[in-house]
């Protein structure tokens, strides 16, 4: 039977048999390490999500998992699920808020509870927007408002189209994110929340898109009306947006005295009112007073107030777009205070942030094309799609069985030919290497016609420091980098990269490599006992972190793989004894 097995069962079926087993064993060995305890598991869901109230940030995941093992497929369970989901958005727990509103999204689904699902829809959408996916918080608001509509329920329209429009205004799509800021205005006496806090909301967000087209008139006008309405029901957070949405209009009329005053305000609110979700407030505020403080010439007080956001920053708030900003903001400080070295600091890291960060805007901007123009494309596609799909079968079976005479045909001369290619760039690497042991190559010294801030003596000096690290094959360590080479040379590394560049015609990672490739070459060549160790412990010895870096940098340097050097070594060896 086993023989069998092994006959009519290819062996990557076997292995995905195998894995799924132990994967399967693995998660259940996990499960039964958290089993819930009976004192939990008789709880209501009431009472557990009481429970996660009161004891979070304390660890509540056993809580949790209780909770979200109460699936039962009851709109009762679905409300206490968005319950907690609301919580921990309110508390900026956004991986746990999304984890209980994935779960009201499949209850109200399946229960047909369009109003429920909708508002789960757009909280969604909130939480994905504040972590600055805004492609699926697109996803999530687009599904919303079709729900909104199709019911008829206005005020979730509105709600969710005040997060649509920051997403719009985000990725630059000002004249449809206006047109939508200018609905929602007109409309506003429709819904239940006139003079309420969300008509604050709508304020705030339509006031983003109207700074973004440089109409301020209407900001400030807005704005007021807004402020009005908080101080007559005391809402705290309107005031705070509000007062930031002003600052950030008097900065871009260049009143910075006028705009810091609205700004403290803000701060003063933040600081002393019990606020949720502080990040982006608190963000801005520091932006915009760092941003007024640079443009008054403070520069310090410019730095400090970018500190105050950039310390305390998470790895995840990093690729939102005013933290970005913020670290271009400090560069540019540095640069006008003439600290380069920190300006260059800043401005890498701000290169990097935002490198991401457009990746991530363009598949969002994508995203806001495809939603537009969909329902047009869907009738396109499903016509060509019929048109094709006969003709698409015969070219698939026709062109498969002539690839596969084609490539049977091709791979033997393709190994024969590789096979003959790495057999002499074999030799020729064994001989350029007792060319070296016979006369060492001479290493120019000639003075590059190129300019450099730094006078020949010390650049001579430097030259000698680096020859010396090489005789000590200080390049063999793991931990050798431009920073701490620098150190020993006693100079920086901005000057270090340079002097390397000119005068090694390289950058400092290829003038290491090909350092540690040429000592790896000549020392297997004559070292037996090296040549036994694994490509692993190869690449140790030599400074790699990995064998695959090994690998890539030696092959990019020769041609050919380390092992296959080894292996022509060994033959050769064996030929002349």
């Amino acid at each position: 039977m086993i023989s069998f097995v092994k006959r009519c069962i290819p062996k990557y079926v076997l292995l995905y048999v195998f894995a799924s087993v132990f994967s399967i064993t693995k998660t259940y060995g996990q499960e039964q390490s958290t089993i819930i305890p009976d004192s939990l598991r008789y709880k209501t869901a009431e009472e557990l999500v009481e429970l996660i109230k009161k004891i979070y940030p304390e660890e509540t995941g056993i809580y949790e998992k209780t909770l979200l093992d109460k699936r039962y497929s009851d709109v009762a369970i679905a409300e206490k699920y968005y319950s907690i989901g609301r919580f921990f958005y309110d508390k900026e727990a956004y991986a746990k808020s999304l984890k209980f509103l994935d779960q009201t999204i499949v209850i109200t689904k399946t229960k047909k509870e369009l109003q429920r699902l909708g508002k789960a829809y757009s909280l969604k959408g909130h939480v994905y927007l504040r972590e600055g996916q805004d492609q699926q918080a697109l996803d999530a608001y687009y599904a919303a408002i079709d729900i909104a509509i199709t019911t008829g329920d206005i005020d979730r329209e509105m709600i969710t189209k005040s997060g649509l429009i920051i997403v719009l205004t985000r990725m630059n799509q000002l004249d449809k994110a206006h047109e939508i800021s200018e609905h929602m205005i007109q409309n506003i006496h429709r819904t239940s929340f006139v003079n309420s806090k969300n008509h604050v909301r709508i304020y705030t967000t339509i006031n983003d898109v109207y700074i973004a087209r440089e109409m301020y008139d209407k900001v400030l006008y807005y704005a007021d009306k807004g402020i009005e309405i908080s101080k007559s029901i005391d809402f705290k957070v309107g005031l705070l947006d509000l007062y930031i949405k002003k600052g950030m209009v008097f900065y871009h009329q260049k009143d910075y005295t006028k705009s810091l005053d609205y700004l403290i305000k803000s701060e003063k609110i933040l600081s002393t009112e019990n606020i949720e979700n502080k990040f982006f407030p608190r963000v801005n505020i520091n932006y915009f007073m760092a941003s007024c403080y640079y443009q008054q010439q403070k520069y310090n007080q410019a730095i400090t107030y970018a500190h105050k956001s950039i310390d305390v920053l998470k790895e995840s708030d990093k690729n939102k777009e005013p933290v970005i900003q913020l670290h271009l903001l400090v560069a540019n400080c540095y640069r006008a205070k003439k600290e380069y070295e920190q300006a260059l600091f800043w401005n890498d890291e701000y290169v990097r942030l935002n490198k991401y960060y457009q990746i991530n805007k363009d598949k969002t901007v994508h995203k806001i094309y495809k939603k537009e123009t969909r329902q047009l494309e869907s009738q396109i596609d499903i016509l060509q799609s019929e048109m094709i799909a006969d003709s698409r079968t015969k070219y698939i079976t026709n062109g498969i069985l002539i690839t596969i005479c084609l490539l049977l045909v091709s791979m033997t001369g393709v190994y024969f030919r590789k096979q003959q290619k790495s057999k002499n760039k074999f030799v020729q690497l064994v001989e350029k290497i007792d060319q070296l042991e016979a006369k060492k190559m001479i290493k120019s010294s000639k003075v590059s016609t190129k300019e450099l801030s730094i006078d020949d003596q010390k650049v001579s000096t430097i030259l000698q420091k680096l020859e010396k690290l090489e005789a000590q094959e200080y390049f063999l360590k793991s931990d050798c980098n431009l920073r701490g080479m620098a150190k020993k040379v006693k100079s920086n590394a901005t000057y270090l990269s340079k002097i390397i560049s000119t005068y090694k015609m390289k950058n400092f990672n290829e003038y290491i490599n090909d350092l540690r490739i040429e000592y790896v070459l000549k020392r297997l060549k004559e070292d037996k006992k090296f040549r036994s160790f694994s490509i692993k412990s190869i690449a140790m010895e030599i400074g790699y972190k990995s064998d695959n870096s090994f690998t890539k940098h030696f092959r990019a340097k020769t041609g050919i793989n380390p092992s296959y050097y080894i292996k022509k070594l060994e033959k050769l060896a064996t030929e002349y004894t």
